[in-house]
Formats: C-alpha cells, sequence, structure tokens
C-alpha cells in the first residue's frame, strides 16, 4: 500500500536557500555544531571529559559556594532537568560534584563542586580554553568579535523581554532563555 503525501499550499512556500532569515540560522547552527562537536571531541580526547561535564564544573566553580540548585545548573547547562540529574549522577560517581537535599525545602536538591572537581575543571581548563581560542575566536576577526557579544547578548536580552510580556509563549520560562547568559 503506498501512502499518499498531500502537498503544502502555494500559499506557504518553502523560503529559497538565499533567505536572509535562513542563511543567518543555518549559519548559526553549523558554526556551534561544528565549534561543540570538536570542543567536545578535544576534552574527551585529551582529559576524558565531556563537554557538558565541563560545563557543569565551570557553572559550580563560578557559583556561589560552588553550589547551584539543580534547576539553577540545568538553566545554565542548557539541559533538561532530568539532563542535568543523570548529568550530576554522573559526576557524583566520579568525585566531582555532591548532591544535597534542602533542608528549608525538599523539593530543592544542590549540587556542589568537590575539590577533586575543582582541580579537574583546571587541569581540563587549558584544553578548553585553546580550542575555544583556536576553533572559535581565532575565525571571528578582532573588530567583529565585540559586535558578536553585542549581538548574541542582544538575542538573549529580547528573549527574556518576550517571556516577561508573553510567559505563556514558551512554558516554562526557564527553559526559554538561561539566567546569567
Amino acid at each position: 500500500m503506498t501512502e499518499t503525501i498531500a502537498r503544502p499550499s502555494a500559499e506557504t512556500p518553502v523560503p529559497p536557500a538565499d533567505d536572509p532569515r535562513l542563511r543567518a540560522w543555518i549559519a548559526f547552527l553549523r558554526a556551534y555544531a561544528a565549534v561543540t562537536r570538536r570542543l567536545e571531541a578535544e576534552l574527551h580526547a585529551e582529559r576524558g571529559l565531556g563537554l557538558a561535564e565541563y560545563d557543569a564544573l565551570v557553572q559550580l566553580a563560578l557559583a556561589d559556594q560552588w553550589r547551584l540548585r539543580m534547576s539553577e545548573l540545568a538553566e545554565r547547562v542548557v539541559l533538561s532537568r532530568s539532563g542535568v540529574s543523570r548529568l550530576v549522577d554522573r559526576l557524583q560517581a566520579s568525585g566531582l560534584v555532591t548532591r544535597a537535599a534542602c533542608a528549608e525545602d525538599a523539593r530543592v536538591s544542590w549540587a556542589t563542586l568537590t575539590n577533586a572537581g575543582y582541580e579537574r575543571l583546571r587541569d581540563a581548563s587549558p584544553v578548553h580554553l585553546r580550542g575555544v581560542e583556536t576553533h572559535f575566536l581565532a575565525q571571528i576577526p578582532d573588530g567583529d568579535r565585540e559586535a558578536l557579544v553585542r549581538v548574541l547578548e542582544g538575542v538573549v536580552r529580547g528573549l527574556r523581554a518576550q517571556a516577561r510580556t508573553a510567559p505563556d509563549a514558551c512554558v516554562p520560562p526557564d527553559a526559554c532563555v538561561p539566567p546569567d547568559a
């Protein structure tokens, strides 16, 4: 039996390949994917650490008292809550992070960087920062770097403003835009 696929109406055509909206979006996605794949491969090969693991350790090291609520960590590493839970489980099994329930609120769980986690982060950081410089920053002319930062921070600010004015547009709101981005 052959399935017939309904054709979309001519009123909703596919944009051409040179549509500037598609060009910008596709370029962003391809650059992000290429750089993160390369960073992931280098961190794994040289330090046995994944990029998400490294990012979680960085976020915890930057946090007050080296700890974050699991929900905050999920937002900062751009993972779902279940994804960050599995990530923290792996980090905890390696002795890099501890997890503890909040005494005041049973719904809250904390992830805390251990001294071993901090040392692992210090060991991996030169590899990661070398990769960021080589595979990302070196590809952007010096005069364009600040413009890129302004543009990307503007995207984040705009999405935060949209989430505040139209909270139903992005449920849950914390999934739309990570804090402190």
